[in-house]
């Protein structure tokens, strides 16, 4: 029966993944503790407007698309505290709370793991220094688009690229919030109903078209797959596309790992398939 395989939250927007046993959809279809945190560049360092909303794109702050290193870091956040750790290689890099002091603890540390690394020319481009770490480690609001949204994807649509370009491809690489089993490959790209994942109805929204963060390899950071072209070249997409976008329909409400998924296409426990 199609359930939920595994969950995840980015507390720092374009930054690698916390997994999580569950997590909360809040009502305005934001997942709780998710892209509450950025690092900007120190020329982008406020929102622009786009639709009404505050707007925060990616390109003009440290994040995996332009940054690949940034995968090598392992993360926590914890909220109760208001305290961000990072480790690189098993170590702790740097841990700071959101208190002025320990902003500028984290920014540094930031600046000066991604200038040992081999995208620091891009950080030495006029305006970026000094990062400024912005948000208040609550609200959700440094989406990729300026309407948050849950995004999803299938084991299967992974194994299909994984074929394709005959090498494994990790989850990771996608950064969805959840990720399913038992629907077909690209069945979430086919959604045009209700979807329930656990306790939260959805409607089905936009596709999510990818970037360069996905060739990064989830582990060490270096870019070793050719994720985008193999998804356009290989599987026929029109754009490199994994995955979907949703909005709960009403309340939101909590997910768990093993929930159940309640969605066309999902397939049948084989005693019960033709």
């Amino acid at each position: 029966m199609a359930s939920v395989v595994a969950l995840s939250r980015y507390p720092v927007k374009g930054f690698t993944p916390e997994a999580r046993s569950s997590i909360v959809v809040q009502d305005d279809g934001r997942v709780a503790g998710d892209r509450v945190l950025a690092f900007r560049f120190g020329n982008a360092a406020t929102p622009e407007e786009k639709d009404g909303l505050d707007y925060w794109p990616k390109a003009r702050g440290l994040s995996l698309q332009d940054f690949p290193s940034l995968a090598a870091l392992r993360l926590e956040y914890r909220e109760s505290e208001r305290l961000l750790r990072f480790w690189h290689e098993g170590a702790l890099l740097v841990e700071g709370n959101l208190e002025p002091e320990g902003r500028r603890r984290l920014e540094a540390a930031m600046a000066e793991f991604v200038l040992a690394s081999p995208e620091a020319a891009r950080l030495e481009r006029p305006g970026r220094l000094p990062l400024a770490l912005v948000g208040d480690g609550v609200t959700s609001r440094f989406q990729d688009r300026a309407r948050g949204f849950v995004s999803v994807h299938s084991e299967a649509s992974v194994a299909a690229l994984a074929e394709a370009v005959a090498a494994p491809v990790d989850h990771r690489r996608f950064r969805s919030n959840v990720v399913i089993a038992g629907v077909e490959s690209e069945a979430e790209l086919r959604w045009d109903d209700e979807v329930r994942l656990g306790e939260v109805a959805f409607a089905p929204q936009g596709e999510i078209v990818r970037c360069l963060a996905t060739h990064a390899n989830p582990d060490t950071g270096v870019r070793d797959l050719p994720v985008l072209t193999t998804l356009t070249q290989q599987l026929g997409q029109r754009r490199p596309t994994l995955g979907r976008l949703l909005l709960p329909r009403g309340r939101g409400g909590a997910i768990r790992v093993g929930d159940a998924v309640m969605a066309p296409g999902a397939l049948a426990p084989a005693g019960d398939r033709a």
